[in-house]
């Protein structure tokens, strides 16, 4: 067994900025009245973040990149009859590659019906004066409804995931994505996390928040 670099730091701190920024869109989402000025900061915040983690998986570290996730249907057959093999456990096994994409392209879907969203009281999303009544309205049942239902239950479905793989197989996925190292058989490349990553990381960042009050600012013109 040795240790090895699997999550550099961008992705260590995405994965925290994203949980932190969905558990403010749902608070503030159900209070509703002034606190929406914040859900929509924090879905600006999703969306940035979305931006970078869709770059990220082209530049980030290795196992961080999206052909090291094992997506394809062998895989996910081999893992659960127990065949472990460790190109599909180092990083995301098959089984939370599956979960981790259902949650980004939901979030996705979250973030553009937010954006020509309106309550028909006093928030409406900076884009809805671009489209059609009736797609404002689609948008609007959808992200108040289904959408918000399906992500709440995706986030309960991963919290459980991380619970039960702590408390029945005895792996701590938590522990290994917040200080990124973990243990695995066989000679496994390490994710690159120096320096030089890292200010990648910053300049891919701001170009996607920049990129972000761009689209915003489309429907303020």
């Amino acid at each position: 067994m040795v240790k090895i670099r699997v999550w550099d730091l961008p992705t260590r701190l995405f994965h925290g900025a994203l949980a932190l920024a969905v558990f403010g869109l749902i608070v503030t989402g159900q209070v509703g009245g002034d606190a929406m000025v914040w859900h929509f900061r924090f879905g600006y915040a999703v969306f940035t973040l979305l931006l970078f983690r869709l770059i990220w998986g082209f530049v980030g570290g290795h196992w961080s990149r999206w052909r090291q996730l094992p997506l394809s249907l062998q895989s996910l057959k081999s893992y659960w009859q127990g065949l472990h093999d460790t190109k599909l456990t180092t990083g995301h096994n098959p089984a939370g590659s599956w979960s981790v994409l259902a949650m980004l392209c939901w979030l996705a879907l979250q973030v553009s019906t937010g954006l020509v969203s309106d309550d028909e009281i006093a928030n409406a999303g900076p884009l809805t004066a671009l489209v059609s009544g009736a797609a404002v309205s689609a948008a609007t049942a959808w992200h108040k409804g289904l959408g918000k239902f399906t992500l709440l239950a995706l986030v309960l479905l991963h919290v459980g995931a991380v619970l039960w793989y702590k408390l029945r197989k005895q792996q701590n996925l938590a522990a290994t994505m917040l200080h990124g190292d973990k243990m695995v058989d066989g000679n496994e490349p390490a994710s690159r996390d120096d320096l030089g990553t890292r200010l990648l990381a910053c300049v891919v960042l701001l170009l996607c928040a920049l990129a972000v009050r761009w689209v915003v600012d489309l429907g303020m013109a």
